[in-house]
């Protein structure tokens, strides 16, 4: 049979089901990749299944999101991270070291692997020709623990590159594109593999820009073939015995089709809000800026730094901008010191920050009220930032280091200077000191457990009949992120769910919280529009939400990553057969599901009664049998325990 790569990365790995779309499929999973903000539960998680050692070829834990210091709970819990590596087998990234998805690029991805993390731009992988896909917590200490991972098989996408970028265009430029033409459910249900001519004069780090931001398109994951770039990037990292080729099969086929001309592309920037929201940087040019931001794990190699560094060498950035450079990795940092980059971006006024997340997620770098930030980061829902009322806009390096310079939003084409060249050094510097090997000698060394650490709340099997109250209706596109903020006041709580919980809609409701908290035993529902839970993986804005009480969300879509981590956490995730019942349903309704069990084993419509209003209306489930058993049994770690006889 003749496949594409996409194929070709699932048939190898494939456990059962089969290669039709929408069937339940489970994949043999390789790699494990875990960040602190995400990866104190999963470890948490990992430790309650009483296994000596992870099962995997190779697992990781970062520390890359939580850096602030405030006080004890993020040092307190890396100490705890570090104790588990030790006593679990895994590779522990320490503090600085950089953002996970540049660094495992760097040190441990290969072609032909699966890679399964708890951080939605996973994904970012594929630019190595790796099957990647971000996922909840539990979902990877299962993979940790040798366990499959479980999915509905995509519709492949297969996007054709030609032509070449023109000067100031560059990888964030590709990707916007994408998001300008499908916005941020486009991807949805979908694999992207990108193929054509195009690829030729894009670096492995050019296509990780792309990879990364698939998330954003609501992408199951991108693939990217394993060719000459591939090759050339692991030469340069020490690592091509790692190298295996990749490419689509001749006359391998695609489910679905798009073209980009690479040469008729320009300056792209997304507007506050959504990642969606993509015009031309001329149709927005002009407008005073506060910051411009560089870094981030949407735009994390060299050239991302050193063509910012060239283009203010011997310049002042404007004096109301704050021009702030996140290196990713420790690497890259050592890389701009020794080729003079870093030197000139401080001369001209940069403000230099640690490698990691940082601002990203919201760790600092906040902009001041009602003022324009411009950044390469991947993401701008509302308030992410750290601040409420933020305004940020997404864009290349080049544009936001044009604006820098200007003080105004920039299409850099206008500056008038020749764009500067960058070529990647064939042998730079390799910085492995901040990674630390797993020693078998140290396996069942004691957990490290500070004060904020609690134990995993105990979910009780969903109830036979659902009955309660609609506590919040929700518009299109809600973003993890409102569900569950992350940021310095909340991270901080990641294992600690009862905390964290106050914290539940906050951006949305302040008033959720007290609102839900009578209803902690009874249950709720929850009514959303649209791509419903979209963003970050981070399972706590289920579990925190169910904690609550949270039974059912009613949407008219969902997320993949939040869908499937309601499900693990015991909730029902209903989809609405008709648009219109959404807007029937009004917040303070009461709702009931009767015969819950029996609903869901027969795979059919499910109705609903509105009891305030005296009136019904179906839903459906789509549920796979084994999410039925998962849901019913409250969560994926009751069911394991269930059906391992624990």
């Amino acid at each position: 049979m003749k496949q594409n790569v996409a194929q070709q990365l699932i048939s190898s790995h494939l456990i059962s089901g089969c290669l039709a779309e929408g069937e339940e499929i489970a994949l043999r999973i390789d790699q494990t990749l875990a960040q602190d903000a995400t990866g104190t539960l999963a470890m948490l998680e990992f430790a309650a299944m009483n296994l000596p050692r992870v099962r995997t070829e190779l697992s990781v834990q970062y520390i890359d999101h939580n850096l602030l210091q405030e006080d004890y709970r993020n040092p307190d819990d890396h100490l705890f991270l570090y104790s588990a590596c030790r006593r679990f087998g895994l590779w522990y990234s320490r503090p600085g070291n950089g953002v996970s998805h540049p660094v495992h690029m760097e040190r441990f991805g290969a072609p032909g692997k699966t890679l399964l993390g708890c951080d939605s731009h996973t994904c970012a992988a594929g630019a190595l020709g790796m099957l990647a896909f971000g996922a909840g917590g539990v979902e990877v200490a299962m993979a940790m623990a040798g366990e499959p991972f479980h999915l509905r098989m995509p519709r492949i996408w297969g996007v054709r590159l030609h032509g070449t970028l023109p000067a100031w265009v560059s990888a964030k430029d590709v990707i916007l594109e994408m998001l300008r033409r499908h916005g941020v459910s486009g991807g949805r249900g979908r694999i992207i593999e990108y193929y054509g001519p195009g690829l030729d004069r894009l670096t492995a780090m050019d296509r990780h820009v792309i990879a990364n931001m698939g998330a954003e398109l609501g992408a199951t994951t991108t693939v990217f073939p394993a060719d000459s770039a591939v090759r050339v990037f692991l030469r340069a990292q020490g690592r091509e015995a790692a190298f295996r080729e990749i490419q689509s099969h001749p006359g391998a086929t695609y489910d679905e089709h798009d073209e980009i001309d690479l040469t008729s592309l320009e300056p792209l920037i997304a507007l506050p809000g959504s990642p969606g929201n993509v015009v031309p940087v001329r149709e927005v040019a002009g407008r005073e800026i506060y910051q411009a931001y560089i870094g981030s794990s949407a735009n994390p190699g060299l050239r991302d730094f050193a063509i910012p560094a060239r283009m203010v060498d011997g310049r002042q950035v404007h004096p109301r901008v704050s021009f702030d450079v996140n290196p990713t990795s420790r690497q890259i940092l050592e890389n701009m010191i020794e080729l003079g980059l870093l030197g000139r971006l401080v001369r001209a006024g940069a403000r230099l920050h640690q490698a990691g997340c940082n601002g990203c997620i919201g760790m600092g770098q906040a902009p001041a009220t009602d003022r324009i930030s411009l950044r390469t980061v991947p993401r701008n829902f509302p308030g992410r930032s750290g601040t409420r009322d933020d305004h940020v806009y997404l864009c290349s390096p080049e544009t936001a280091t044009a604006s820098a310079l200007t003080g105004v939003i920039t299409d850099p084409r206008t500056l008038g200077m020749v764009y500067p060249s960058f070529e990647e050094p064939d042998r730079p510097l390799i910085n492995t000191a901040m990674l630390v090997e797993p020693d078998p000698r140290e396996l069942g060394t004691p957990l490290e457990l500070g004060p904020n650490i609690q134990p995993l709340p105990f979910l009780e099997p969903l109830p036979d009949c659902l009955e309660g109250p609609v506590l919040l209706k929700v518009a299109d596109d809600i973003s993890t992120d409102e569900i569950l903020p992350a940021g310095a006041k909340v991270l901080p709580y990641r294992s600690n769910i009862q905390k964290i919980s106050e914290f539940v809609f906050a951006p949305i409701d302040r008033s959720f919280h007290e609102r839900a908290l009578p209803h902690r035993d009874s249950g709720f529902f929850v009514i959303a529009g649209d791509n419903y839970g979209q963003g970050s993986s981070r399972e706590h804005a289920a579990l925190a939400p169910r904690y609550l009480g949270l039974r059912a969300v009613l949407a008219k879509g969902f997320a993949r990553i939040h869908r499937d981590n309601l499900v693990n956490f015991g909730v029902l995730p209903l989809r609405f057969i008709y648009a219109a019942d959404a807007y029937d349903v009004r917040p303070g309704d009461r709702l009931r599901i009767k015969g819950v069990r029996a609903e869901l084993e027969r795979h059919a419509p499910i109705t609903v009664e509105n009891l305030s209003r005296q009136t019904h209306f179906q839903v459906l489930h789509e549920l796979s049998d084994r999410e039925v058993g998962v849901v019913l049994a409250g969560g994926l770690i009751n069911w394991v325990s269930h059906e391992r006889g624990q």
